[in-house]
């Protein structure tokens, strides 16, 4: 059978996501989910669903969960854009922003979708080595370029940018979009949201999958001027009109309305993240100053992928990077106190083993 039209489709290499075991008992600490459930307004509101509204497209607008993110954020609904997850809301932003002949630049130890979408729309781009401190240099970032995307913090290495490293950033690249993904920025960081109304050049990326503990609903949230989201509004309409479904965006408004549950949700991830990391420096380990909802973590005297395989025998699932530089270090999310005192059990165990 002839196949004469395999060398006529596009061949990417694909974004590969954490295991997701089909296993139950396991302690699973590899995706950075939130190890506590949505605000009970969600349930709440799950039950009022009114099925008949199925039948109907959705508000194409999204209108209320627009208004109730502007709301919170402080700006306009026309400066909101919403996605299904932030993985769709960055896949349009680099169709619709990196536009141009030129480079665009994101760090070399950075989001490994990155690029997949470089490569999957042809964009050219140049990973911007870390310091050996796996920080951001600024001045790195001020050359010319087609483009700048970061995380921050970053991943995976957990580490923040300060406000005034990102600023000096996006002032210096005022011809080109700027774009700061803040996946984990609730868990400490300092928002760049606020410079929004300063540069309009900017766009910040946030998801509902860690903070919100949404990610089997999946919302993504761009927010920037009204002219650049209203740019990204129109490539979206040009795939598909209709993102968020009804029950999508009725849940989401729930969860984005219950800030006080939002606040106490995250303040017990950092209150664990931050018992954890010092259990860990005594045991030998490096680990970064983490604000995100996971440790980057590395021990000068052992393997880190003999390590990842030692707790994956024993139903703890970490994540483990193959990659140059990172190779030595295991991201790891941050669970309930108890699932992180097993970890902290096993790695006890197996550092007893294994350090003589």
């Amino acid at each position: 059978m002839s196949k004469a039209w395999i060398d006529k489709i596009r061949k990417v290499t694909p974004y590969v996501p954490g295991d997701q075991p089909k296993v139950t008992n396991i302690i699973k600490l590899n995706t950075n989910e939130n190890p506590y459930p949505p605000s009970p307004r969600v349930a709440e509101a799950l039950k009022n669903i009114d099925t008949n509204r199925l039948r109907l497209y959705p508000d194409p607008e999204a209108t209320e969960l627009t208004q109730a993110l502007a709301d919170y954020y402080g700006l306009g609904s026309d400066q909101v854009f919403v996605g299904n997850g932030s993985d769709e809301v960055l896949a349009l932003a680099f169709l619709t922003y990196f536009n141009s002949d030129k480079e665009i630049l994101f760090p070399n130890i950075s989001y490994s979708f990155y690029p997949v979408y470089g490569d999957l729309y042809g964009i050219k781009y140049r990973k911007v080595p870390l310091n050996d401190n796996f920080e951001i240099n600024k001045n790195d970032y001020m050359v010319t370029n087609g483009g700048i995307i970061f995380p921050n913090p970053n991943a995976p290495t957990s580490i923040e940018a300060p406000l005034e490293v990102v600023e000096d950033i996006v002032k210096a690249n005022r011809d080109v979009v700027v774009i700061i993904d803040e996946a984990y920025v609730d868990f400490g960081a300092q928002s760049a949201v606020e410079l929004i109304n300063k540069y309009d050049n900017l766009v910040v990326v946030h998801t509902y999958s860690k903070s919100r503990a949404l990610a089997g609903l999946r919302l993504g949230v761009a927010l920037g001027s009204k002219e650049i989201i209203s740019h990204l509004k129109a490539v979206k309409n040009s795939f598909n009109s209709y993102p968020i479904d009804y029950i999508a965006q009725t849940l989401a408004t729930a969860a984005i309305k219950d800030v006080d549950y939002f606040k106490e949700i995250t303040n017990k991830v950092i209150n664990t993240r931050d018992y954890v990391t010092t259990e860990l420096k005594k045991l030998g380990f490096v680990v970064p100053d983490s604000k995100a909802n996971f440790l980057f973590v590395t021990h000068p005297q052992l393997s880190a992928k003999d390590l990842f395989e030692f707790l994956k025998e024993n139903k703890i699932f970490v994540r483990y990077f193959n990659s140059p530089l990172i190779d030595n270090h295991l991201r790891i999310t941050i669970g309930t106190d108890e699932e992180m005192g097993e970890l902290l059990k096993f790695i006890k165990t197996y550092l007893e083993k294994n350090l003589k």
